[in-house]
């Protein structure tokens, strides 16, 4: 019952949480990229906080209808760190992981159908993303990483594990970003290649069964006529 229930609150919620997120990160890149002033500042700052209160309403929603509350608990950390973190400002990005999370719970279908759409679009997204933190974290660091087009190459040679060392972050925030961009390129990677694997697959057992089918109907056709011969030969006359 409670598995059914927190089921469809998350079918509910999916799309209204992707739409905060996609605001979120809107409001969070013009703040870094603008440094709006004004009521325009106001506006950005109005929805980081609407959209940190939808997270957290979601979290405490799902948390208050999960069937094992500590097993949900101690399996969506990432989610409790998006809502308890969003005063700290290197890491409120952190709020649009949320994203993430609700592309994988329809990942299974759509990966297959979709391999090079999704891999082009979660690439360009996280380097984006990590760019974002990261020139966030280094723009006033003095290291190499002074401008957003340095933090765009950066992250470009990070998520590809290149790496020339031309660019680097020096600050604490923008190593664990990183980290994070490393470990999310060969996460991105795996999952790539296992679902191409997975779509290979899976179209081999289809063939093998269509031929399969194919072969049993060849055979059921030949035992008609051989069934046919024999009854032609038992009714011809005899000489």
């Amino acid at each position: 019952m409670y598995g059914e229930r927190l089921a469809r609150w998350e079918r509910k919620v999916e799309w209204p949480l992707v739409i905060a997120a996609l605001l979120f990160l809107a409001a969070y890149a013009a703040q870094i990229l603008a440094t709006p002033e004004g009521v325009v500042e106001t506006v950005a700052e109005v929805v980081l906080k609407t959209t940190w209160a939808l997270f957290l309403l979601d979290y405490v929603v799902r948390l208050a209808i999960a069937e094992r509350r500590w097993t949900w608990f101690w399996r969506h950390l990432l989610d409790l760190a998006i809502v308890a973190l969003p005063m700290f400002r290197p890491l409120r990005l952190m709020r649009f992981f949320t994203i993430i999370a609700l592309i994988q719970r329809n990942t299974g279908t759509m990966l297959r159908g979709r391999v090079a759409m999704f891999t082009i679009g979660a690439t360009a997204l996280t380097v984006f993303v990590a760019a974002l933190a990261v020139y966030d974290a280094e723009q006033s660091s003095g290291g190499p990483i002074s401008t957003f087009g340095d933090a765009v190459w950066w992250a470009f040679e990070t998520i590809t594990t290149v790496g020339y060392g031309d660019y680097y972050p020096v600050t604490v925030t923008g190593r664990i970003v990183a980290v994070g961009l490393m470990v999310g390129g060969i996460a991105l990677i795996g999952v790539v290649t296992a679902t191409l694997a997975s779509w290979i697959v899976q179209r081999v057992s289809v063939e093998a069964e269509e031929a399969s089918a194919a072969t049993e109907t060849q055979v059921e056709a030949l035992r008609g006529e051989i069934a046919e011969l024999k009854q032609m030969l038992r009714e011809a006359p005899r000489a």
